[in-house]
């Protein structure tokens, strides 16, 4: 399904004009006359239909612009489409209906926001989803160190292929579209579809099957230069978990001036292969008006944060990095910043926040990560192999204790019969003790780890109604025996009844993790949030 939103400009107040109403379906339309002529509402001016669609909400508009052609015509007047955000379910139905909306508004729209989604995603095997997206992954893993593991991919049925053609189609329609807006002032894309490619699933041999000599990537990639060499106001360039849409090139289109004046900057995952990276510290030199800026780990050098430590930089307020196993095993962490570096970039960016999301990274290498001079804010935790270790929870909790707001430990695991103990062999468990120690804690979500039901308990009363958000699924809960030997008390019961009362509010255990979205789509989830957290500055 296809989904359009205008947020700009917003529904102005008071009520709509008589004929807005009538179009809208608030009321029968009533009679007009100009100077004692009859005058229908299909012959008002496009300059007063315009001023009409401007009181009403999006909907309503659309609804009103089905009185006549004349009225459909003025729904796609510039001023009323600032804003497009676009979510795209990765199908062909979709494509004569994202023709249509962006041969109307490619040209001039301002700020435009698009997801491509696939709701399912086939296998090749009898395991499906993202059970198979982490078997694929840990075969990739062991092939390229040279184990054992060594093996092909598993193949791509027939549907897979289909559906990587038709994204291919869908990113092409959307560049076309805009290559000659020169009005771009915010350009941001998310494509979901590459959630299996993060895990070794998708290849150049399955890109080959779908797009045999390459065009299509090569035209997509030279209308993304195109955009970005013909724009004159962008300040926000945002393109996450794309397949193959930026090169290490594509930067090089920007004009100096544009480059300069760049407030925002988002790289993420992009299917780079090997060692490559899309922007260097040099390059990074260009950018000395940028605010934000979201990467990929391993491409942050102790460089880059010597460039935006400079003086002649403006201050950084948001750093979004996203930590891959895959990038950690083919680039080196020899590069990234050391204490002293993040010293120097806090000096000269004091506002300065930290947004971190590690997919399966082994906690040896979080403890190399995370710099105790690192202003972190918020960490997401994905795992599908590896787990988090309570070292590592514990030295968030010591190091970022003045910092730290959002804390999501999520772990997908296979086996449901026992989740691994953060809290096994220590004196207190460490989300107790983060709990404690981060007093601007305002969000917590747990999933695939042993959370005691008494811990639990001591984390509400620690934090109040301060926690905003509770998050623990219910197969993560456990209870001390003599909890579950009291016959006078039901455990379930007195957990929720003491949690709810810590908080100031109810609160239930999730009941069902697919209707949680951190979990089930936590690439979408960390773009969207990274979206938030640029912007919220």
């Amino acid at each position: 399904m296809l989904l359009f939103l205008s947020q700009e400009p917003e529904a102005r107040p008071g009520p709509p004009p008589p004929v807005a109403a009538a179009a809208a379906g608030l009321g029968p339309a009533p009679g007009m006359s100009v100077c004692g002529e009859a005058v229908g509402a299909g012959s008002l001016p496009s300059e007063l239909v315009v001023h009409i669609f401007s009181f009403l909400a999006g909907p309503d508009r659309l609804r009103a612009s089905a009185a006549c052609s004349h009225w459909r015509e003025c729904l796609f007047y510039p001023a009323l489409w600032p804003r497009l955000r676009l979510s795209l379910r990765v199908s062909p139905a979709e494509r004569p209906r994202l023709e249509f909306l962006m041969r109307k508004c490619g040209w001039f729209v301002r700020e435009l926001r698009v997801q491509f989604a696939a709701d399912n995603y086939p296998s090749g095997g009898g395991a499906g989803g993202v059970a198979a997206a982490a078997a694929a992954g840990e075969g990739a893993v062991a092939a390229a160190a040279g184990g054992d593991g060594e093996a092909p991919p598993p193949p791509l049925c027939p549907r897979w292929l289909d559906l990587l053609r038709t994204y291919l189609e869908l990113v092409l329609c959307v560049l076309s579209s805009v290559r000659n807006n020169r009005n771009l002032q915010k350009l941001s894309l998310f494509g979901d579809i590459s959630i299996l490619q993060q895990h070794g699933s998708i290849s150049n041999t399955y890109l080959g099957k779908v797009d045999p000599d390459g065009k299509k990537i090569k035209q997509i990639q030279q209308l993304f230069e195109e955009i970005l060499g013909n724009s004159r106001q962008l300040k926000w360039l945002s393109c996450g978990f794309m397949l193959q849409i930026v090169t290490p090139t594509s930067l090089s289109s920007l004009s100096n001036p544009i480059a300069n004046t760049m407030e925002h900057l988002s790289l993420l995952d992009n299917h780079i292969p090997g060692n490559t990276t899309l922007i260097t510290a040099v390059e990074l030199e260009r950018f000395v008006n940028l605010r934000s800026l979201a990467l990929d780990f391993c491409d942050f050098t102790a460089e880059m944060a010597r460039v935006l430590a400079d003086s002649n930089h403006v201050p950084l307020h948001r750093l979004s990095l996203l930590v891959h196993s895959v990038s950690i095993m083919h680039k080196s962490l020899d590069s990234m910043p050391e204490d002293e570096n993040w010293k120097a970039l806090t000096r000269n960016s004091t506002n300065l926040r930290v947004y971190i999301m590690a997919f399966d990274v082994k906690s040896d290498d979080m403890l190399r990560i995370l710099k105790p001079s690192i202003p972190l804010e918020r960490i997401h935790f994905d795992s599908y192999i590896t787990c988090v270790s309570g070292a590592v929870v514990d030295l968030i909790s010591r190091q970022y204790d003045k910092f730290l707001t959002h804390f999501i430990l999520m772990n997908d695991v296979i086996d449901m019969s026992g989740f691994p103990d953060l809290s096994d062999n220590r004196n207190e468990d460490p989300l107790v003790l983060l709990a404690w120690r981060c007093t601007r804690l305002s969000l917590l979500a747990v999933h695939g780890y042993t959370v005691w039901a008494h811990n639990l308990i001591a984390i509400a009363r620690l934090r109040g109604s301060d926690l905003k958000v509770l998050e623990v699924t219910e197969e993560s809960i456990d209870f001390d025996q003599g909890e579950l030997a009291d016959q006078d008390v039901d455990p379930v019961h007195n957990l929720i009844e003491q949690v709810s009362l810590g908080l100031g509010r109810p609160w239930h255990a999730v009941m069902d993790i697919e209707l949680l979205s951190v979990f089930t789509e936590p690439t979408r989830h960390f773009y969207r949030e990274m979206q938030s957290f640029s912007e919220g500055i």
